[in-house]
C-alpha cells in the first residue's frame, strides 16, 4: 500500500519536477547525481521560504527604521520645545525675582520714611504738649497779674496820699502786662505752627500708607507670578524623578550634602532684628526661595542621573530590556552607522575603559546615587579610567566589537549593581527635556 502511494506521488510530481541527472565527468570516470522529484520539491520549497523570509525581514526593518526615525525626530522636537519653554520660564522667574527684590527695597525705603515721619510726629506732639503747658502757666500768671492790677487800682481810689508811689507801681504793672502779652502771642503762634506741622505730617503719613498699599498689591501680583513659575518648573522635575523610581526627597538631600563652597542653598529672608514673627510677605518670599532652591537642586540632580539619550544621531531600537532567546538582556540596543558618536548620559567618573568579554570595547561610568552606566561594542574609546565626564560629553564611537551581530550600542543602567531598564530614565525625561 505504501509503495503504491509512493509511486502515485512520484508520478504526480514528475509532471512538474521530472527526474534529472547531474553528470560529473573526470579524466578516468563519469558519474552522475540523481535528482528525484521529491528532492527537487524540497529544494524549491526551501528556496521559496528563504526568499519570502528575506522579503518579510527587509520590510520589517524598513518599517522599523522609518518609524524609529519619525519617533526620534518628534522626540527631539518636543525636547527642543520644552527646553525653550524651560529657558523662558527661567528668564521670567529671574525677572520676577529681580522685581520682587526691587519692590522689597522700595518697601523697606517706605518703611524707613514712615518711621522717620512717625518720629517727627511724636516729637512735634511732645513740643505741642510742652507749649500748651507753658501757655497754661503764662495764662495763670497773667490772670494773677490782672487781679493784682485791679486790686492796686481799687487801693488807688481809696488812698489819696502817696500818689507818686502808686503811679510808679501802675507803670511797673503795665510793663509786666505788656511783656506777658507779647510772650503769650509768640507762644500761641508757635503752638499754631506746631499744630500745622502735625497736620501736614498726618497727611503725609496717609499718602505714604496709600503708596504702601499699592506697593503691597504689586508685590502680591509679583509673588503670584513667581509662585506659578515655580510650580510649572518644579513639578515636572519632581514627576520625572518619581517616574524613574527615585525618591525626590532622598535625591535632594544627597545633592544638598554635596555643596562644597560653590552656590549652596538659598538663605531665608528676615526683615526683623527683634525676633518678631515673620510677616505673610516674608513667608511667601521664603516659600519661593525654597522652590528656587529645590529647582536648583533638581537641575543638579538631573545632570548626575542618566536621563539623557546616549545616541543623538538617527538610530533605531533593535532590542529592549528583558528576556531574549531564553537569556536575560540587561540593556537596550541602539543601532546606527559605524562610528556614530556615543555620549555620556550623566555626570560621573569613568571606572572602566577597555575590552571585556562579551561586551567588546566597553566604557563604565559611575554616577551619583549608586548608578552605573555601561556602553558596549564600541569601535573606539575616547575616555580613560579615572576621567571625570559631563552629561553630553562624547565617550566613544559605535561599533561591532565583542559578542555582537551588527553595529550597535548596548546601553545598560545599573542601580546598586542590579541592571534596570534604561528606558525608565529616558522616557521619564521625555516630558521634561
Amino acid at each position: 500500500m505504501r509503495k503504491r502511494l509512493s509511486i502515485k506521488i512520484n508520478s504526480l510530481l514528475e509532471r512538474h519536477f521530472p527526474e534529472r541527472r547531474l553528470f560529473l565527468r573526470s579524466d578516468a570516470d563519469t558519474r552522475f547525481i540523481r535528482l528525484r522529484p521529491v528532492t527537487q520539491l524540497l529544494g524549491f520549497a526551501g528556496s521559496a521560504a528563504i526568499v519570502a523570509w528575506a522579503i518579510i525581514a527587509t520590510s520589517i526593518l524598513l518599517m522599523d527604521s522609518i518609524g524609529s526615525g519619525n519617533f526620534r525626530d518628534q522626540a527631539q522636537r518636543d525636547q527642543d520645545a520644552y527646553e525653550r519653554r524651560l529657558n523662558e520660564l527661567s528668564s521670567e522667574r529671574d525677572a520676577r525675582a529681580e522685581e520682587a527684590l526691587a519692590a522689597q527695597e522700595r518697601f523697606n525705603a517706605a518703611l524707613s520714611q514712615i518711621s522717620l515721619m512717625q518720629s517727627e510726629l511724636l516729637s512735634s506732639e511732645t513740643v505741642r504738649r510742652e507749649l500748651e503747658t507753658g501757655i497754661e502757666v503764662i495764662q495763670g500768671t497773667l490772670r494773677k497779674t490782672m487781679k493784682d492790677r485791679e486790686s492796686a487800682r481799687d487801693q488807688l481810689a481809696d488812698i489819696s496820699e502817696g500818689g507818686e508811689t502808686v503811679s510808679a507801681s501802675n507803670a511797673s504793672d503795665d510793663a509786666a502786662m505788656d511783656f506777658l502779652t507779647s510772650a503769650l502771642e509768640a507762644t500761641a503762634q508757635e503752638r499754631d505752627q506746631v499744630v500745622a506741622d502735625a497736620q501736614d505730617a498726618l497727611i503725609r503719613a496717609d499718602e505714604m500708607q496709600s503708596e504702601i498699599q499699592m506697593m503691597a498689591d504689586k508685590n502680591d501680583q509679583i509673588f503670584r507670578q513667581l509662585e506659578e513659575a515655580m510650580t510649572v518648573s518644579v513639578k515636572p522635575l519632581d514627576k520625572m524623578f518619581r517616574a524613574a523610581g527615585m525618591n525626590p526627597d532622598r535625591i535632594l538631600n544627597e545633592v544638598r550634602k554635596g555643596y562644597s563652597g560653590q552656590g549652596g542653598p538659598l538663605m531665608p529672608l528676615s526683615f526683623s532684628t527683634r525676633g518678631d514673627a515673620p510677616s505673610a510677605e516674608t513667608e511667601r518670599a521664603n516659600d519661593i526661595l525654597k522652590d528656587m532652591d529645590a529647582l536648583n537642586l533638581y537641575r543638579i540632580a538631573a545632570q548626575k542621573a542618566p536621563f539623557a539619550n546616549p545616541v543623538k544621531s538617527a538610530f533605531r531600537f533593535t532590542s529592549g530590556f528583558g528576556y531574549r532567546w531564553g537569556r536575560m538582556h540587561n540593556g537596550t540596543d541602539f543601532a546606527a552607522s559605524h562610528g556614530t558618536p556615543i555620549y555620556a548620559t550623566a555626570d560621573g567618573v569613568v571606572t572602566h575603559a577597555g575590552w571585556q568579554s562579551g561586551y567588546g570595547k566597553l566604557v563604565k561610568i559611575q554616577h551619583q546615587f549608586g548608578i552605573e552606566t555601561r556602553y558596549a561594542h564600541q569601535s573606539k574609546i575616547r575616555v580613560k579610567v579615572g576621567q571625570r565626564v559631563s552629561r553630553g560629553q562624547r565617550i566613544g564611537d559605535m561599533g561591532n566589537t565583542g559578542r555582537s551581530t551588527g553595529t550597535h550600542l548596548h546601553y545598560e543602567v545599573r542601580v546598586g549593581g542590579k541592571a534596570v531598564n534604561p528606558m525608565i530614565y529616558i522616557k521619564a525625561a521625555n516630558d521634561v527635556f
